[in-house]
């Protein structure tokens, strides 16, 4: 939403994958200018993987704490182990430690996965609020799908480390919603880094930021530009996922122009070799039975030279266009399509649109009316994010109710609460408990299992990251968060918090973000 408050200022096809491997083709050939298996942009257009740094992580121990694995399961007096930056054993009551592990005593204390935040604009949108960091908006044509926040991320943002002291390990780092695509997210592991490739959650896919609504119409329709309407938006979101079929449609016709052009010349060279062979067999006989036979006809034919095949020219493959990219990524699952989207019909809408054109909502975000139509949302395995309690700040957030996260919940759908503030980051557990404390106020049977989930396991999923982190089992990342108290009080603070099983944050300990170093007294 980051529009709704910055508006006043001035403001990839991973690709249509082949259906195989390309065929061996015995012989030399001109070199493909990409593989048929694969367009050119199928290592990602954004972070190179491998980019992640090995953390300095530690051995710990963590005895005699309140365990909320985010399973569906609560362990009262439980232990936990770190090792090597993974998750190695949890369970009840004293495991044993590894040799030379640091064992800490979780009297009375509390353990949860670390905070995932679907929704945020930190490091785009920095603490430092000058206009000269104000890189998440690219308002400068309705779709911008091309832009990826990646190339703008500030690591030195002084709301990272904020983020991380209340609890948050990890991020989606969204574009903002002026544009009906806005581009692509990138997802962050929130641990020290000069660089937001180093600082990238290795073999997490990248997201798609959409909008819908207010937001686009606003920006372009006070400059009589389209869109000015819903039905602007609608079309425009349209014609460029149209484009992106053709795209898609394009490398389909390249991929079997090329592989029957292989397969031709490697039949020409099969035949070329296969003659070649036989006059090298036959001369062998014939110097074992000098003049027997027919070799003086056949040394009359090899006075004629085989004339070996010239290979034809590859064909060229369609022209890069690293947005239209974008679209077919999305469209092949392999970016990760998420819709700032308040109103019912306008998520209805965009449901439509993508069934459409042919590609996949992760997640409504914001979703202040999801539950109005939770069943369908529910049915299709979309999921929302959403706040607590923010509303009525514009008409398409009218009707929020703070039941909102409870009744989509209820409904079978993945509730996640984000932020979408750098402030609100700093206390996403609180923002769980309250919407925790509303579903139960209003007759929704809730347990605190169900709302840590919210902050954890619902967006790693949202993400695509859930097979790594998200929830305390063994063989997860060790990003992990020791509070001092339930993590729904609001007395409740973080006292360590590990990502990859390095010590990131202890409170009480040194700052290491350059903008509040000696900042305290």
């Amino acid at each position: 939403m980051r529009t709704d408050r910055l508006v006043l200022v001035a403001g990839l096809l991973a690709a249509c994958s082949g259906t195989g491997p390309v065929p061996s083709i015995n012989g030399p050939k001109a070199a493909l200018p990409v593989p048929l298996s694969a367009a050119p942009w199928e290592a990602r257009l954004s972070v190179a993987e491998g980019y992640e740094a090995p953390a300095a992580a530690s051995k710990v121990v963590i005895r005699g704490a309140t365990l909320l694995l985010a399973t569906g399961k609560t362990i009262a007096r439980g232990t936990i182990v770190l090792d090597r930056g993974k998750i190695i054993a949890v369970g009840e009551g004293d495991l044993p430690a590894p040799d030379g592990a640091q064992v800490i005593d979780g009297s009375g204390k509390f353990v949860t996965p670390g905070i995932i935040d679907t929704h945020s604009h930190l490091g785009v949108y920095p603490m430092i609020g000058a206009a000269a960091h104000l890189d998440g908006n690219e308002m400068t044509e309705p779709v911008t799908a091309h832009v990826q926040t990646v190339d703008a991320f500030w690591p030195q943002d002084p709301g990272i480390e904020r983020a991380v002291a209340g609890g948050v390990t990890a991020i989606q780092v969204l574009p903002g919603s002026g544009n009906l695509v806005g581009g692509r997210a990138t997802t962050l592991k929130l641990r020290r880094g000069l660089s937001p490739r180093e600082m990238h959650f290795a073999g997490a896919p990248d997201g798609l930021k959409m909008a819908c609504g207010e937001n686009p119409k606003r920006v372009y329709g006070r400059d009589k530009r389209s869109p000015m309407t819903r039905m602007g938006n609608l079309a425009l979101q349209r014609a460029a996922f149209l484009k992106a079929q053709k795209l898609r449609r394009d490398w389909a016709r390249w991929r079997d122009a090329e592989t029957h052009r292989q397969a031709a010349s490697g039949r020409k060279r099969a035949l070329f070799e296969a003659k070649q062979g036989e006059r090298t067999r036959r001369q062998a006989w014939c110097d074992e039975h000098h003049d027997a036979g027919p070799c003086g006809k056949w040394r009359a034919e090899w006075t004629l030279p085989l004339e070996e095949p010239d290979p034809s020219e590859p064909i060229a493959p369609p022209d890069r266009d690293p947005g239209t990219e974008t679209l077919v990524a999305a469209m092949e699952g392999r970016v990760l399509v998420h819709v700032h989207c308040y109103r019912a019909d306008d998520m209805l809408a965009m449901v439509a649109l993508a069934d459409e054109v042919g590609f996949k909502v992760r997640s409504f975000h914001h979703a202040l009316e999801a539950y109005k139509i939770r069943g369908e949302l529910a049915r299709r395995g979309i999921a929302a994010s959403t706040w607590a309690d923010w509303w009525g700040f514009k008409l398409e957030a009218w009707d929020g109710i703070q039941e909102n996260a409870a009744l989509i919940h209820e409904a079978g759908m993945r509730a996640i609460i984000h932020s979408d503030s750098d402030e609100g980051i700093q206390r996403l557990n609180q923002e769980a408990g309250k919407a925790l404390a509303s579903g139960r106020r209003g007759g929704i049977a809730l347990t605190e299992e169900d709302a840590i989930r919210w902050i954890t396991a619902n967006p790693a999923w949202a993400l695509g990251v859930d097979g790594r982190t998200g929830s305390l089992e063994v063989g997860k990342d060790a990003d992990v968060v020791l509070w001092n108290k339930s993590p729904f009080s609001v007395y409740a603070a973080a006292e360590k918090v590990w990502i990859d099983g390095a010590l990131t944050y202890s409170r009480g300990g040194p700052r290491w973000s350059d903008f509040e170093a000696g900042g305290e007294k």
